[in-house]
């Protein structure tokens, strides 16, 4: 540190707190240590009675906290993403519109694995509303070295961004309500309202919609002529489980999809089929999905909807984390559940 007269502190970085008592009105700090000196900061400082002050002095190799927070802040958002305005070497990440959140978890551990640099985060793989927190990213100490973010933005020009913010499409959806009892209004369909207000929710209709019998070839007739008519997402609802009556998954297999999984380490929501017919993403769902919260499909949806391809890695992963406490107030996404 060393001491300057105020006036020619302009663009030095303050070494000390400075506290401003205004009688009967205000007590605390004015200038926090580590603030940058603006022009307009001069006439205060003064009338505080600071005639001269202690800043610290930059040397060619070291960072501000807070550049330096911009410098990864722009490194590190991705599409979708920004950071805000640094206070005291902290951004906020923070998302820019409604989406599925991604985060790059390799990434993220090389960058706290340099030391001097904080990022903190929230689960990835997971809906996220504009303007929701995502994590923050703190320069720990007030003085950095340069090569410090250097080595930071080598790894985050080479494999970033960390963060991304992928936006929801509205695919053209095809619901296929199965089940004799249904076909033959024995019993009220409860099922494809369910499926069609969790598409609402993120801006998908449905477009094509039947209630068919337990029928195999019917069932399989069906998805072939969704698929045909241009559907881009085809659900099958019930008739997933073991039973001899039940003939979802064969229907689905005998259109020749080709099968992610038939069955999920999630709970509930274990009996779930994923395949694809060419390119179209085809769900088998079981009764959970109709009475339970947050299931399984829940979980891949989000990601379905936002243009990704599933592989059997991604069903498998899911068992860390995929068991649902099933709490009395529901906070999915804001949760454990379906986290890895």
């Amino acid at each position: 540190m060393k001491v300057v007269k105020t006036e020619e502190a302009v663009g030095m970085v303050l070494g000390h707190d400075i506290t401003e008592i205004v009688p009967g009105k205000f007590k605390g700090v004015a200038f926090k240590k580590g603030h940058v000196i603006q022009e307009e900061d001069i006439e205060r400082l003064l009338r505080i009675g600071k005639e001269h002050i202690y800043i610290f002095e930059l040397k060619e190799n070291e960072l501000h906290e807070d550049d330096a927070a911009i410098t990864l802040g722009e490194l590190i958002c991705g599409k979708g993403v920004y950071f805000t305005d640094p206070k005291e070497g902290k951004i906020n990440i923070t998302a820019e519109q409604n989406g599925l959140l991604k985060i790059n978890r390799d990434i993220l551990d090389d960058i706290n694995d340099l030391g001097d640099i904080c990022l903190a985060t929230i689960h990835g793989n997971r809906k996220i509303d504009k303007e929701g927190l995502i994590g923050g990213c703190r320069v720990i100490p007030l003085i950095i070295s340069k090569e410090k973010i250097e080595s930071a933005k080598r790894i985050l020009k080479e494999k970033g961004p960390i963060f991304e913010v992928k936006s929801f499409k509205s695919l053209n959806t095809a619901v296929i309500v199965t089940g004799s009892e249904v076909y033959k209004g024995r019993i009220k369909d409860r099922f494809g309202p369910v499926i069609e207000k969790k598409l609402k929710a993120f801006g998908t209709k449905v477009s094509y919609k039947t209630i068919v019998p337990d029928e195999l070839e019917t069932i399989k007739e069906t998805v072939t002529k969704y698929k045909d008519m241009g559907a881009e997402l085809i659900i099958v609802t019930g008739g997933m489980s073991v039973d001899p009556d039940d003939k979802t998954p064969g229907a689905i297999k005998a259109t020749g999809a080709n099968m992610v999984t038939y069955g999920t380490p999630v709970l509930p929501g274990a009996m779930l089929l994923l395949a694809y017919l060419d390119d179209v993403p085809v769900f088998g769902l079981p009764g959970c999905v109709m009475f339970s919260h947050t299931t399984a499909f829940d979980i891949l949806l989000p990601r379905i909807l936002a243009g990704e391809k599933i592989v059997r890695r991604d069903i498998t992963r899911m068992g860390y984390g995929g068991q649902c406490l099933k709490c009395q107030v529901c906070s999915f996404p804001d949760c454990h559940f379906g986290k890895y």
